[in-house]
């Protein structure tokens, strides 16, 4: 039975560190959102899976690659939420595939969505002719977000992560300098020191990074 014990521990201490996380990433559940969650995910899972039942590593060899990969998660959070652009760097940026019932073949292509993907994602969304579609946008975790002609009640936010969504501005028949000085208005420098800011019923509301 001893020899069960060093597995034991090590997959305890495995479930601990992925619990920990989980919470430190601020999300309920595993599900990736970007690039770096699969990443963690693949990683985390190998040095589990691949230590557990490997008795040439010892526990406190375990426990030392979990800290270190701990660690550097903390560090890549930390970077991500006081860098925009190392965030853009990781985490990537919503791309369009399609602009005014027009698909940009080159994105399509550039990002490995072929004709085929693309209709079966524009069908998932109960649309099947791509000329209805004024605007379709490939998110970081592959979802396709879809604005149709004539969406103007749907509501999108307009600036996000202290940049400026020129799909909501293209909607609402606004330009980059208006929102600028919208954001003056409001006692902000800048665009890039809001972290979420909504258009609504005419409204432009703004959360700041620093309150």
């Amino acid at each position: 039975m001893q020899i069960y014990y060093p597995v034991i521990i090590k997959f305890v201490l495995g479930i601990i560190c992925l619990i920990i996380q989980i919470n430190i990433s601020g999300k309920g559940n595993l599900a990736p959102s970007s690039a770096m969650d699969a990443v963690q995910n693949y990683v985390l899972g190998g040095i589990i899976g691949g230590v557990i039942y490997n008795d040439s590593i010892s526990v406190l060899q375990f426990v030392l690659v979990l800290i270190i990969w701990t660690f550097l998660v903390m560090l890549v959070k930390f970077l991500k939420e006081h860098n925009r652009y190392i965030k853009l760097i990781i985490d990537g940026k919503p791309v369009s595939l399609i602009q005014n019932g027009e698909v940009d073949v080159k994105e399509c292509l550039s990002h490995g969505i072929s004709a085929n993907e693309l209709m079966f994602k524009l069908r998932s969304n109960g649309i099947y002719e791509v000329e209805k579609v004024k605007r379709a946008i490939l998110e970081q975790n592959g979802q396709l977000t879809i604005i149709e002609f004539g969406d103007e009640n749907i509501r999108y936010p307009i600036i996000v992560d202290g940049q400026a969504n020129l799909d909501v501005l293209e909607l609402i028949e606004k330009d980059a300098e208006w929102l600028a000085a919208e954001v003056q208005k409001q006692s902000f420098k800048g665009i890039s020191d809001v972290y979420l800011g909504e258009y609504v019923s005419g409204e432009l509301r703004l959360n700041g990074y620093h309150i």
